[in-house]
């Protein structure tokens, strides 16, 4: 049999020994009496196998070479620079000052806010819907944290340790409802006042 183009010594052999198999059923059929039909049925099928198995390892060859490509490509760039957690979040929220007694009429606003915005995915106590809940939040993270995630939570998942780990624990982005900073330092005192209460 001749040597054909695109295809190695190793799969022409895998062929032939195939060839050679069915040669050797259908003359054993044939010295017993059985349909030789069946046997050029079994031959196709062991060819397509074969054919079939050619493609695969001809194509897993290729994505391993891609993947070593890639790889070393990667080994020449730098390590990206660790990400520095100061518990504030990404955005632009850096400071926040807060007193020691809750502002009644901004936390009432923040409640108007909250309930609108937030209570279909937040409830005031520990029990998650579809994010955690808030109670005690205020005790757990800083001011500024709370505002930079109200105020830019797609970023924050992205970029901030504390979110990504949430979001993880989570499975759901949470909405940027496209909250002001006025209006986010007024959730944040109606939290604070939520935990002051609890």
């Amino acid at each position: 049999m001749p040597i054909k183009e695109g295809f190695s010594a190793w799969e022409l052999e895998n062929v032939r020994e195939a060839e050679c198999l069915n040669a050797k059923q259908i003359n054993n059929m044939k010295s017993k009496n059985q349909n030789p039909t069946i046997m050029k049925s079994l031959k196709s099928a062991a060819f397509l196998f074969l054919a079939a198995l050619v493609l695969y390892s001809c194509s897993s060859d290729n994505t391993a070479t891609t993947e070593t490509k890639q790889e070393s490509g990667l080994a020449h760039q730098a390590p990206a620079a660790p990400v520095e957690d100061d518990g504030k979040g990404v955005g632009p929220i850096t400071t926040v000052e807060v007193g020691d007694n809750v502002d009644e009429a901004l936390a009432a606003e923040g409640k108007s806010i909250f309930e609108g915005k937030c209570s279909a995915c937040h409830q005031l106590s520990d029990q998650k819907v579809v994010g955690p809940g808030m109670a005690g939040v205020t005790e757990r993270r800083k001011p500024e944290w709370i505002m930079n995630m109200v105020i830019n939570p797609e970023e924050m998942t992205k970029k901030d340790p504390t979110a990504k780990k949430l979001l993880a624990e989570h499975l759901t982005q949470m909405t940027n409802q496209n909250i002001n900073e006025q209006d986010a330092r007024a959730i944040l005192e109606f939290l604070r006042q939520n935990d002051k209460n609890s």
